[in-house]
């Protein structure tokens, strides 16, 4: 997306005021980019959609079910013991962005009667990830999308790019480039793009 979005403001002076996406360009990286270069993101997260049904909601092994307290720095597990903060440690990912993850550890689990559906591990105490970076980005998208001009985007997201390709890669049958080297791939794909428009409008004004 980083690539998508610097390649807009080449071309344009400017980067986009929005950006709409599908849940594989909700990360960290990619929201803190958004949001350094004033882009408003109407991005799904992995997981968005799951979030929304009661199974998901009702789930007391997802820590994001969990609540946190802010203030003290502790979650609080299904049967009401505090998760502390046990440390924090750093990932970075294969573009070299790195990431905070912070690690909560229940007090005591030994004889809990919900450890068989919070807890999976047959030793110890319950700990879980989190990355606060992460989150709280996720809950500002959620804000978004779940919002009214979130629901447009939505709704008009999948219709407008999936119908296009849908005609470039099976009723025209362009599921491969013809040539080798990104200038010729970028001529190939730019006479596609070319005759795909003019048919199209030759369609509109028939």
């Amino acid at each position: 997306m980083p690539d998508f979005l610097s390649r807009h403001a080449e071309a344009y002076g400017a980067y986009p005021r929005k950006a709409v996406a599908d849940s594989g360009y909700g990360s960290e990286e990619n929201y803190e980019f958004m949001e350094a270069n004033d882009v408003e993101a109407f991005v799904k997260y992995p997981l968005f959609h799951k979030e929304q049904h009661r199974p998901f909601q009702q789930d007391i092994s997802r820590q994001e079910n969990l609540h946190y307290n802010e203030e003290g720095d502790f979650y609080v597990c299904p049967i009401g013991q505090r998760m502390h903060n046990i440390g924090t440690f750093s990932r970075k990912n294969e573009n070299g962005y790195t990431s905070y993850i912070t690690n909560y550890e229940a007090q005591n689990c030994s004889g809990c009667p919900l450890r068989c559906v919070c807890y999976k591990g047959k030793q110890g105490n319950r700990v879980i990830s989190v990355n606060h970076h992460l989150r709280k980005y996720k809950q500002r998208a959620r804000e978004k999308l779940l919002g009214e001009e979130g629901l447009t985007h939505r709704s008009r997201r999948p219709i407008e790019p999936e119908a296009v390709f849908g005609q470039m890669k099976f009723n025209k049958q362009y599921k491969r480039f013809r040539h080798r080297g990104k200038d010729k791939v970028n001529m190939d794909f730019g006479l596609f793009a070319i005759a795909f428009n003019i048919q199209k409008y030759a369609r509109m004004t028939a």
